[in-house]
């Protein structure tokens, strides 16, 4: 079985389109068609419905997915297994990190690894912390550098870099702006202002509030802190942010009941091999 079919096969799958695929791999629409028109062939049996623009798997397509992308880890963790054994840094270094991450605590690093080891090329994937950890436990890059999930997955190692303090944050004109000390429940009477529900600084916030029997009223939510900070000085409502992104337009509240921090760091698989490179940037952010 050809491995670049299999490549544009799985490729198709994430995107959902062809041109999608193409994109993401440098290739032309046309040549991306080529080769699952020859996987499909190959295979005699159809791997995608074509309906429109729209692209979808088959029942066959479903059942090779997971089998072709588990073909495609153990090749690329055997070829980095290899090319470690010259000892050289070189080659490409796949990995995911955050919006904020990415702004606030990884450009000292990077500025340092990229002078250290040029003959390194930098994929670097701006995503959620959690997509960012399915990738890593789907073999689809080496590491994430993210907020480290409450409860990571078994086929997870997780590494603390950072700890990232939370404060209850609001307007410098907010109603509660000018108090000495909040009330948990005085809190939940306004509207906040913070990321997807399925986000690991979203699930502190909730179960906060739910250990006291409380509920949050979200007026909106957004998973761009940046974002929120934003409409969180305007005056739309209070967020839980981390202190290093406190400024002049926006206030501290003293909650009691709230003594918060998420741990930022390092997700890899717990059973591949890293490259060289992986290592060495590992090193540098330790």
């Amino acid at each position: 079985m050809d491995i670049a079919s299999l490549k544009a096969f799985t490729a198709v799958a994430a995107a959902g389109s062809f041109s999608g695929a193409a994109e993401h791999l440098y290739l032309t629409q046309p040549a991306v068609s080529k080769r699952i028109a020859a996987l499909e062939n190959e295979l005699e049996t159809r791997l995608f419905d074509r309906i429109g623009r729209t692209v979808t798997l088959t029942e066959a397509g479903r059942a090779l997915l997971p089998r072709a992308r588990h073909i495609l880890v153990e090749l690329e963790d055997s070829v980095r297994a290899l090319s470690n054994l010259s000892g050289e840094v070189h080659g490409t270094l796949r990995f995911a990190t955050s919006h904020h991450i990415g702004l606030h605590r990884l450009p000292p690093a990077l500025q340092a690894f990229t002078r250290a080891f040029p003959g390194v090329r930098l994929d670097i994937r701006f995503m959620d912390s959690e997509e960012a950890c399915a990738a890593v436990e789907h073999g689809e890059l080496e590491l994430g550098i993210v907020t480290l999930p409450p409860v990571p997955s078994p086929h997870l190692t997780t590494q603390t870099v950072w700890e990232d303090p939370l404060s209850i944050v609001v307007s410098s004109h907010h109603p509660l702006a000018g108090h000495s000390r909040v009330e948990l429940s005085e809190l939940a009477r306004h509207p906040a202002i913070l990321p997807a529900a399925n986000t690991y600084t979203r699930q502190i916030a909730e179960q906060a509030f739910a250990t006291l029997g409380l509920e949050l009223d979200i007026a909106l939510s957004t998973n761009y802190l940046e974002t929120i900070r934003m409409l969180t000085s305007v005056g739309i409502g209070w967020s839980l942010l981390p202190d290093t992104m406190l400024d002049r337009r926006t206030r501290r509240l003293p909650v009691r009941e709230l003594s918060l921090q998420r741990s930022l760091g390092i997700v890899q698989h717990r059973e591949r091999t890293l490259s060289n490179a992986a290592r060495e940037l590992i090193r540098r952010l330790s």
